[in-house]
């Protein structure tokens, strides 16, 4: 069922209701009207046979008789329904036929004041009065009534053009619920059919933004939004797809070549191993940036590849520095540690590592000869809240201020002119932001003030119950 249908349903299933709930009311007011008016015509009428009778004289019989038969017969019968009885109910005058029209109970509650109530005669419902009175010095009960007829023909009248009119405005406004729900969902319409038609080939394409500035308006520029974060995912993986073919072409051309002259005929020994060796390495090559183009791709996805638990960083980056002193020591490069030892957070410690061994890896790599790469493990306050640091620097040329606000993107290089086969693929920053990321943390650069470039990396700091702060500086 449409949302254009539902909505001129409910439109017209609520006026249905209120119409039906004013028609009831009216109804129901309409009877009440009618009864007073029925009951004040029967209180005019009582009042004027009690009138008639007190002011009645008997006359004596001649044979002595019963004078209440003497009264008989004095009111016409054109009346609707007169009666008058004594207490115990027997009957002196009536225009209703001999019958009384009282029951005992009734007679006993009229005898001690006026009683209306509703009856029947000959199958027709009658409104009766009854009330006492005194005829000829003697307490009688006198009745009268009046058929509900009228009314009853009324409120059929008034059901009648309830239902007819109240019908009509039911399907007038179903209608008109109709067009006005078509007209309000029209745009909602036309942007579904301008979504429909853009396709990965034209994702520049938005919607028309309304002048209404109501929530048609604020659902397009929603959407606006959303196309404009869909082009440029898009664009980054495209991107993303063109580099990494990009880079994985020169290793793979080189692991031929190599490949190809490990089986060219005559070689000697040699140039065997020569050739294995460089496949080798250009083998090495290709599975870390295979690797880091599934971490990226899973950070993409939001798919958790942590395995957390509490880490003391000191430790970590030890590590880190002892696998890296042999090459530092080929370029006789220094490296200074400086960490506190109570620092401790939660989580991938092989993930940690990662961080750190690329941070590490590219000081070395650009640090002069002879000179020293500093490491730092500290705590700081970020955003507010305390975090746990590691910072590496150097004292290398540092990075071209045109490539810092890019320095953590994917297939970055600080010297774009450099080989693709020195150095890495200009994934390592990149895998450093993704990982800080997953962890709830964020990975800065910038160059030092005395030359070199500095990066460092924030955890969100996790303190064992019990332990020492330990060092504060930044």
């Amino acid at each position: 069922m449409s949302l254009r249908l539902r909505l001129s349903l409910l439109f017209t299933l609520g006026i249905a209701i209120a119409i039906g709930i004013a028609g009831m009311v009216f109804l129901a007011q309409l009877q009440s009207g009618l009864n007073s008016a029925l009951d004040e015509t029967l209180r005019a009428r009582g009042d004027a046979v009690t009138t008639r009778l007190a002011a009645t004289q008997p006359t004596a019989r001649p044979d002595g008789g019963d004078q209440r038969g003497d009264y008989r017969g004095e009111f016409s019968e054109s009346e609707q329904v007169t009666q008058v009885l004594t207490p115990e109910g027997a009957v002196l005058e009536s225009t209703a036929g001999p019958a009384t029209l009282l029951t005992a109970a009734q007679l006993k509650r009229a005898s001690e004041g006026s009683l209306f109530f509703t009856g029947s005669i000959e199958g027709e419902r009658v409104r009766m009065l009854a009330m006492p009175a005194r005829r000829a010095g003697d307490e009688v009960i006198a009745a009268v009534g009046e058929s509900t007829g009228v009314i009853e023909d009324a409120q059929t009248r008034a059901r009648t053009a309830i239902w007819a009119v109240g019908g009509s405005a039911v399907a007038v406004a179903g209608f008109g619920a109709w067009l006005v729900a078509g007209a309000a969902l029209h745009p909602v319409t036309r942007m579904r059919r301008r979504l429909t038609n853009i396709t990965e080939h034209s994702t520049d394409a938005r919607l028309r933004v309304p002048r209404t500035r109501d929530e048609i308006a604020s659902l397009a520029e929603a959407m606006n939004g959303l196309l404009d974060r869909l082009q440029r995912a898009l664009a980054r993986q495209r991107g993303f797809v063109a580099d990494a073919g990009h880079e994985l072409r020169t290793p793979l051309t080189a692991l031929k070549a190599e490949l190809e002259l490990a089986a060219r005929p005559g070689r000697d020994r040699e140039t065997l191993n020569m050739a294995i060796s460089a496949a080798a390495a250009d083998t090495e090559r290709l599975i870390r940036l295979a690797e880091d183009l599934l971490l990226l791709a899973r950070a993409d996805e939001g798919a958790e590849f942590l395995q957390a638990r509490p880490i003391t960083l000191s430790d970590l980056v030890a590590a880190s520095v002892r696998s890296s002193e042999a090459t530092a020591a080929t370029r006789t490069i220094s490296m200074e540690l400086d960490a506190d030892p109570s620092i401790r957070i939660v989580g991938d410690p092989d993930r940690v590592r990662q961080v750190v061994d690329n941070l590490l890896g590219n000081a070395l790599r650009h640090a002069p000869e002879g000179s020293a790469v500093a490491l730092n493990v500290r705590t700081a306050t970020g955003d507010g809240e305390r975090v746990a640091v590691i910072e590496v620097s150097d004292r290398g040329p540092g990075f071209p201020p045109e490539f810092l606000p890019h320095a953590f993107e994917r297939f970055r290089r600080a010297d774009a002119g450099r080989a693709r086969t020195q150095g890495g693929a200009g994934l390592g920053l990149a895998v450093v932001a993704s990982i800080a990321n997953a962890h709830g943390g964020r990975a800065r650069a910038e160059n030092r003030p005395g030359g070199g470039a500095r990066v460092w990396v924030e955890f969100p700091l996790h303190r064992p119950r019990g332990h020492s702060r330990g060092r504060d500086h930044l």
